[in-house]
């Protein structure tokens, strides 16, 4: 009895937690505009927190991004929208998604749906005034939970209770939601990861084993969209216990060789990940001395910035540029050939790979990222004026050798040796 009315108490407790934090939610940022707008548009229009800022509230996590869903359509949100003035864009029309912008804020905005049409990536939508319709189509049931201004609960599937057991579970069949969309394989790993207390169930093990070739059918940007959430977990240290979900990332995504390791090194350098971004936490577990980062970076089409950072560290590393040692004249060449992005990966890289946190090395991190990039004292107006050296080939070649020799002396150069350069 007393174990029954301290479990009534608890939940009561939490519930009143939750109703102010949504209110606080509700009274910090702009979405207030929002609701007020959709609930006043008729006596039936009503808008309402979905999924993830209710999972982070419920879990005690920051609320980084709030997603609403409403009864109407898209066409008419958006002419409540702009009688509202309110600035929108259609960022995902065709699924019912309207991205509305206050003050900076961003607000999605879904209209319910259900499902008509499923073919493992994408699907086909029908919009629906049914929450309860809406609620069955997501896939876990911790995405199932609906809330108003007020932080009323709407819970058709008991996602705040898995939230608070650290249960992980799919709305109805499975393999039938898994089929759905095949990139609910890699959800299901990231929500594990963030809010699981209960080890894998043997039904889920099988039936994504079974599935998991679908992977192979989801577009590479999804795949890699998915991947960055993981990745940015506070929680990827547990991946070190968790000998099914690194099997099953190593099978989407082999090329991620020295997952084992970073996630160790988290463990024990944890606040120095705090800042680094997925990229340079996606090289830290690609870079080897093999062809694997060149493929991962054709395989996953890497913008051309992300993948000079990448070779950047590779070739400081892999010996191309003839050294591996991590010194000032260095890290000097590198910071005026690929600018300071390249010097900071470079250290970092050094830092999270080295098994004991070197003082040393977070020096070097420190004075590099106030360091300038060096500049070439002498210019052609220089070389035009004192040696009378008219435009052309030869001032060219000139300061080549002169920027060379600056370069060697780690960018110093005297007038003296200017005057040997260019008088031979």
């Amino acid at each position: 009895m007393k174990n029954f009315l301290n479990k009534i108490f608890s939940s009561s407790k939490n519930l009143y937690s939750f109703k102010n934090n949504i209110k606080k939610l509700s009274l910090t940022t702009p979405v207030k505009k929002i609701f007020e707008a959709i609930n006043s548009h008729s006596s039936e229009s009503e808008i309402r927190y979905v999924g993830g800022c209710l999972r982070k509230i419920l879990n005690n996590e920051k609320v980084d991004d709030i997603d609403l869903a409403t009864n109407l359509n898209p066409s008419e949100v958006t002419e409540i929208l702009k009688k509202k003035n309110i600035n929108f864009y259609e960022s995902g029309i065709e699924h019912g998604t309207i991205t509305a912008i206050i003050d900076d804020h961003k607000y999605e905005i879904t209209s319910l749906r259900e499902d008509i049409f499923t073919d493992g990536r994408h699907a086909k939508v029908k919009f629906s005034k049914d929450w309860k319709k809406d609620a069955a189509r997501r896939d876990f049931t911790i995405n199932s939970i609906y809330a108003d201004l007020d932080g009323n609960l709407f819970d058709p599937y008991n996602g705040k209770k898995d939230i608070e057991t650290g249960q992980v579970s799919f709305i109805g069949n499975p393999e039938k939601r898994i089929k759905e969309d095949y990139l609910r394989i890699l959800r299901y790993l990231r929500f594990f990861l963030n809010y699981s207390k209960q080890p894998h169930k043997e039904e889920i093990m099988k039936v994504i084993k079974i599935n998991i070739s679908g992977i192979s059918i989801i577009s590479k940007e999804r795949l890699l969209d998915e991947l960055k959430k993981l990745l940015k977990s506070n929680k990827l240290e547990n991946l070190s216990k968790d000998k099914f979900s690194i099997d099953l990332i190593l099978l989407i995504f082999p090329e991620l060789k020295n997952i084992k390791s970073i996630i160790d090194a988290i463990k024990v350098k944890r606040e120095l990940f705090v800042d680094l971004d997925f990229m340079f936490t996606l090289f830290l577990m690609i870079i080897d001395e093999t062809d694997n980062l060149e493929y991962f970076l054709y395989k996953y089409n890497i913008s051309k910035k992300d993948q000079k950072r990448a070779y950047a560290i590779s070739n400081f590393y892999n010996e191309k540029n003839g050294s591996k040692t991590l010194n000032e004249v260095n890290l000097n060449k590198v910071l005026y050939y690929d600018g300071k992005q390249a010097v900071l990966d470079i250290i970092n890289f050094k830092i999270i790979k080295t098994k004991k946190l070197d003082k040393k090395l977070l020096s070097l991190l420190e004075l590099y990222k106030n360091k300038i990039t060096p500049s070439l004292p002498v210019g052609a107006n220089l070389l035009m004026t004192r040696y009378k050296i008219p435009e052309g080939r030869q001032l060219g070649s000139m300061l080549k050798l002169i920027e060379e020799e600056w370069i060697r002396n780690n960018f110093k150069i005297s007038d003296k040796q200017i005057d040997s350069i260019v008088k031979g």
